[in-house]
């Protein structure tokens, strides 16, 4: 490594080793969002609950999104020194504390649970397209297809079932939100046989500086970062949507699930389209078009809110595979593509993170959802401009 190249644990590992690590990063994939997913079906009775302003109770899709803006810069450093499979061990044991935490009946322990989550996935975002790119180079495309697919599934199941858990066990919301400790623990488990991996030396610990001066990795980052933003403004905000225009609680959590399920089927075939491409300008422009077309007609017709979750789907779906690709396509090797995966998140999330606030308080000021679903129409036209850019190229990153 310390001539600039990563050197994969891979080439050590057996056939059966190899499938262990794919079974085990889809499973560290499934525990990415339903943590998060979960809340937007129960925003309401938690706004009830705990007398919470729609501002303040944005700050629960919010507060993930500064701890992944926050602890994003810094992983790169800490995977060198400690090793990118040790890390990821550490940070699925603080998102199960934090899992933990936040089934306690109390506010300070939602949003405090909500920190150590954010914390966690952080974590798992930056490191699992530096390990595919790492250990599966020539399957990039597949596999970011398949944790995507996986990692949006189970968030589109935590969408649907948060309302009816809540309504059949005790504990109501605060249950359905803990539930997910236990996938978390079973990541846990599955994860150890990779804590088998040697440290690094010290003499091969290598890192390289996050691409600031690279207008590429710029592009990257800001379609991560708009594309972020419609998919945590969505989840938070769109029962709620939909509940204003007439659908029931339980149909509006459906809804949501159809939204996350549509986003699924679409990522599963993006690799055919990112392998016929020359590029992904193409199919990044489209994939973002289709989003401003659904967020066009949530102004234009909101009683169809069937059909708009279902082009939100399509459009959001295969927008969040290409931005999850872009971090290893962009990337020259598996430490360039943890440098811009470090960048893309941090600064991507941090834009991402003012969605959900701005769009409630936009909702308070304007007493209506026209104004904040504009504002998401702007953003989705920014992606499409970015995707020009984001779509083609490699991010030559210094060192430092």
């Amino acid at each position: 490594m310390a001539s600039g190249t990563s050197v994969s644990p891979n080439a050590n590992r057996t056939r059966s080793g190899n499938t262990l690590l794919v079974w085990s990063l889809l499973v560290v994939a499934a525990n990415l969002r339903p943590a998060l997913t979960g809340v937007g079906p129960l925003l309401d009775r938690v706004q009830a609950e705990l007398a919470l302003t729609p501002a303040v109770a944005g700050l629960l899709t919010t507060l993930p999104l500064v701890a992944f803006a926050v602890v994003s810069p810094v992983v790169p450093r800490l995977a060198a020194r400690w090793g990118p499979e040790r890390l990821l061990g550490g940070a699925l044991v603080v998102l199960a504390v934090g899992v933990a935490v936040r089934w306690v009946p109390a506010a300070i322990a939602l949003f405090g649970g909500t920190v150590l989550i954010g914390a966690g996935i952080a974590v798992g975002n930056v490191l699992l397209p530096s390990l595919i790119k790492r250990d599966f180079p020539t399957r990039v495309g597949l596999l970011t297809s398949a944790y995507a697919a996986v990692m949006g599934g189970v968030a589109a199941v935590a969408s649907g079932v948060a309302v009816p858990i809540s309504r059949a066990v005790p504990g109501g919301w605060h249950t359905a939100l803990g539930c997910w400790i236990v996938l978390a623990l079973t990541a846990i488990v599955l994860w150890l046989p990779q804590l088998r991996t040697p440290r690094p030396r010290s003499e091969a610990v290598h890192t390289r500086r996050l691409p600031w001066g690279s207008a590429l990795a710029w592009a990257v980052t800001a379609f991560m970062g708009l594309q972020s933003l419609g998919f945590y403004v969505v989840v938070t905000w769109l029962p709620q949507v939909f509940r204003d225009s007439g659908v029931t609680a339980g149909d509006a959590g459906w809804l949501l699930f159809l939204f996350q399920a549509v986003a699924v089927a679409t990522g599963l075939v993006m690799p055919t389209m990112l392998r016929r491409a020359r590029d992904q300008r193409a199919v990044a422009m489209l994939s973002s078009a289709v989003s401003l077309v659904g967020y066009l007609g949530l102004v234009a017709a909101p009683g169809w809110a069937l059909l708009w979750s279902v082009v939100l789907g399509l459009g959001g779906g295969a927008c969040l595979v290409l931005a999850l690709a872009f971090l290893s396509l962009r990337a020259e090797d598996a430490i360039a593509a943890g440098a811009l995966s470090a960048m893309a998140q941090s600064i991507g999330y941090l834009v991402a993170a003012a969605g959900p606030v701005a769009f409630g308080l936009l909702h308070t000021v304007s007493s209506g959802w026209q104004a904040p679903i504009m504002l998401m129409c702007v953003a989705a036209a920014g992606q499409v401009v970015v995707a020009t850019v984001a779509g083609r190229g490699t991010v030559r990153p210094t060192r430092p």
